[in-house]
């Protein structure tokens, strides 16, 4: 029943509403030369290509370079936390060179990072976190654990 229906209908009900006969102007006006259509010399035209094309070469360059500092920056990372490696790091690190190096924002980064880490391992960074627990808390916990451990041996020792 659809099938009738969209056989019958036009696949363009619009097409028939304009006022010139329905006919699209034909594309005569358009130049066949892209020079032309640009408003430029032939000379003109070819010069700008080179340029577009040597824009679009630093570009890239550019951006595998910033990929290949992200990439060797991960490495640091993994190497630092002892995580497995990458093949996708290790690939795009060859195909960049020995010539990366990491930003040095990153580095500042990584190297707060590290700070921050080391502060919370130190017995100092420690104290700050006895002063934020709740000793009575703490207290239950162990007298529960105890009273625990003493109910479990009674049960196993017959002597007790």
């Amino acid at each position: 029943m659809a099938f009738l229906i969209k056989s019958m209908l036009p696949s363009n009900p619009l097409k028939g509403m304009g006022l010139g006969g329905g006919e699209e102007p034909a594309a005569e006006a358009a130049p066949s030369d892209p020079a032309k259509a640009a408003g430029m010399t032939r000379e003109e035209y070819e010069e700008y290509q080179k340029q577009v094309v040597e824009e679009k070469m630093e570009r890239d360059a550019d951006f595998l370079h910033k990929k290949a500092e992200r990439a060797t920056l991960r490495v640091c990372l993994r190497d630092k936390y002892r995580l497995p490696k990458s093949e996708q790091d290790e690939n795009m690190l060859q195909m960049a060179g020995d010539d990366v190096d990491v930003p040095e924002e990153l580095l500042k980064m990584v190297d707060e990072d590290a700070t921050e880490e080391e502060d919370k391992d130190s017995i100092l960074g420690q104290m700050g976190n006895i002063q934020n627990m709740d000793m009575d808390q703490i207290k239950e916990k162990a007298s529960a654990m105890a009273t625990e451990m003493k109910t479990k041996a009674e049960e196993k020792c017959s002597v007790m």
